[in-house]
């Protein structure tokens, strides 16, 4: 170990040789490895009080005392300083990457903007080299400032990808110009991977359909979805019946989502608050990141021409973030060959037919046709289930089959009762005799009569003792 009055030799060493500093151009690390080697040299340092100094092993001071003896007080500077390193970045893609970040890619942040250098620019270079070069310009990412979020605790992945696919919506100005739309989304639980995204203007149940279309078509049916309770999941008397109501088998209607999901065997399952649904909430902080960026660089001006653009985001999103699950083998079951989702993703209506086979829906006045236009005969007030949506209009479901309709001009006429003669001639009007009781003019006339013999039969009886008693 070094003595105290050693170190103060050395400090005052160290300040004699820094006037020199500007000559040999050492830095402090280099100068106080020169002192302690020359102490080392003169012998009034062991080798191993040495290294204990430096930090360094004995092999490495033995080194040192022979480099130092032979080439000079220089053999301690490092041989590559002054030199500029192999892997420097080019000064010309330097301003390259500060004129893109201040002119084109302005609102990206610093990891969206290295990647969006590699993909659109042709321009490799990691993360901290970005970083680096943009701090020393200046430039500070906006994310940077957000307001740090009170930490929850981190729920485990699901083991298999579909046992549970988690959906919402996220209202934010995605569109430059066009306000605040609805982006729905659904990602899955195990492996953070986005099934589908649909934009609309307001948060709907058709984009929700929308977004269950796209997990359906390209992976499967889930077991389960996770969601807040918003009306388009959950009836808002779903928790508000009473014990005693709940005892005598009272339920609270279902909304016609959680209906088309009872249809396919998903399972719903209802978030008490946001943090509960954690992941598709990290989705849309990220997206409202990257996305807003990648729709304003491709030009994107419409929901629909948005909506096209999400289907090859999408691949390229998940290609970063996805993760791999636990099982390799997926939960998500294939759709039947013989459903059509048309008619399971629409909303579904009760309706009676009257006796000339029409039907009221919203005012109007629609029958049942065939695929030739031909009037599909229905039972008087049989009972038909309407479908519609915004890709097939409207449908009837009646028995098991689904059939097309015609809109009616006008409301149909109530038809009228005939009664039909069972002669040709029409019948004539009765007439009654003139010695008719309505035609006595109001003279009282005895209510009953009787013949002769029943008067005897009267008096017999009347006299009888019998009648008496």
């Amino acid at each position: 170990m070094l003595l105290f009055c050693d170190i103060v030799i050395l400090k005052v060493f160290c300040d004699n040789v820094s006037m020199r500093k500007e000559e040999i151009n050492m830095t402090k690390r280099e100068l106080q490895k020169l002192i302690i080697i020359q102490k080392t040299i003169e012998r009034k340092l062991i080798v191993r009080e040495a290294a204990q100094a430096l930090g360094l092993s004995e092999r490495q001071i033995f080194r040192l005392k022979k480099g130092v003896s032979e080439q000079g007080e220089s053999f301690v500077i490092h041989k590559n300083k002054g030199r500029k390193p192999a892997n420097a970045t080019p000064p010309e893609v330097v301003n390259k990457v500060i004129y893109l970040k201040q002119n084109v890619y302005f609102d990206a942040n610093f990891s969206h903007f290295r990647d969006l250098l590699e993909e659109r620019e042709g321009i490799i270079l990691s993360q901290p080299t970005v970083y680096r070069i943009l701090s020393s310009a200046g430039i500070e990412s906006h994310r940077k400032h957000r307001k740090t979020h009170k930490i929850h605790k981190r729920r485990k992945r699901k083991p298999q990808a579909g046992m549970l696919v988690q959906i919402d919506c996220s209202p934010f100005e995605w569109l430059p110009n066009m306000g605040k739309l609805a982006l729905h989304g659904a990602i899955d639980d195990a492996t953070g991977q986005v099934l589908g995204l649909y934009l609309t203007e307001n948060e709907s149940m058709e984009g929700y359909f929308e977004v269950m279309r796209q997990v359906f078509t390209q992976y499967g049916i889930p077991i389960a979805l996770y969601s807040d309770r918003h009306t388009i999941f959950a009836s808002p008397k779903k928790n508000k019946l009473s014990i005693e109501e709940q005892l005598e088998g009272k339920m609270a209607n279902q909304t016609q989502f959680e209906r088309a999901m009872s249809e396919l065997g998903i399972s719903m399952i209802y978030a008490s608050s946001p943090q509960a649904k954690g992941r598709v909430e990290k989705l849309w902080d990220t997206l409202q990141d990257r996305l807003k960026v990648e729709l304003r660089l491709a030009g994107i001006d419409s929901t629909e021409k948005a909506n096209e653009f999400l289907k090859e985001f999408l691949i390229r999103f998940n290609a970063k973030f996805a993760v791999e699950p636990e099982d390799p083998i997926p939960a998500f079951r294939d759709l039947p060959s013989n459903v059509d989702l048309d008619n399971i993703l629409c909303i579904k209506e009760t309706r009676m037919v009257d006796n000339g086979g029409v039907f009221s829906f919203k005012g109007d006045y629609y029958q049942l046709i065939d695929e030739k236009g031909k009037i599909i005969p229905v039972p008087p007030r049989s009972k038909i289930i309407v479908l519609l949506n915004s890709r097939i209009g409207i449908r009837v479901q009646y028995g098991n089959q689904v059939f097309a309709v015609q809109k009616l001009d006008e409301r149909p006429k109530k038809l009228q009762k005939t009664i039909q003669s069972t002669s040709s001639s029409k019948s004539k009007a009765h007439k009654p005799a003139s010695n008719h009781p309505w035609k006595q003019n109001g003279t009282s006339t005895s209510l009953y009569w009787w013949e002769e013999y029943d008067r005897e039969l009267i008096k017999s009886l009347y006299d009888s003792t019998c009648a008496w008693r």
